[in-house]
């Protein structure tokens, strides 16, 4: 199963950071890093390296589902998230309190936020524990590297195009 990317209900990054773009909007919060399709493959890199891509998976499908209306697609859409995620069989088990207390009866009356107390729990362990490590990891440094060094050649490019208007007239 593969999310490809996630936004505000809008489809817009949050206004309040406009302003930064990329991997400093990344390092403001969790919440910016994951409303950036950029940022989520990052991230999902990542974790792969740390065995625990599951738990961004499993935030990116509770947030696909909270959004869904039909409730035949609900139904189909909490039954793979118990399947692929919490049932004791998971081929993506993620570890979460209260998940023995999901049960396959409670799939067949879905509601949005029925996997809201369990997306919570793996956020604030995606924030408080592997988020602060990714902002150190390689994959984080190399790709604000690469940023920056666009960022120094489009100016340059623009000041060259600048120069060059000027003695041309």
């Amino acid at each position: 199963v593969y999310f490809s990317e996630i936004n505000d209900s809008d489809g817009n990054p949050s206004s309040s950071q406009q302003t930064l773009k990329g991997t400093s909007r990344w390092t403001t919060s969790l919440e910016n890093l994951l409303e950036d399709p950029e940022g989520v493959k990052r991230f999902r890199e990542f974790l792969k390296k740390e065995f625990s891509e599951e738990n961004v998976l499993f935030w990116l499908a509770c947030e696909e589902f909270k959004k869904m209306q039909d409730k035949k697609q609900m139904q189909e859409k909490a039954k793979e998230i118990y399947m692929t995620f919490l049932s004791s069989k998971a081929s993506c088990q993620v570890n979460v309190e209260g998940q023995s207390r999901l049960n396959e009866t409670i799939l067949g009356e879905p509601h949005p936020l029925m996997f809201q107390k369990l997306q919570d729990q793996i956020f604030n362990l995606m924030k408080y524990d592997s988020y602060s490590r990714f902002l150190k990891s390689d994959i984080f440094l190399k790709h604000k590297r690469a940023e920056e060094q666009e960022e120094n050649s489009s100016e340059a490019q623009t000041v060259a195009k600048r120069a060059s208007r000027i003695y041309n007239t």
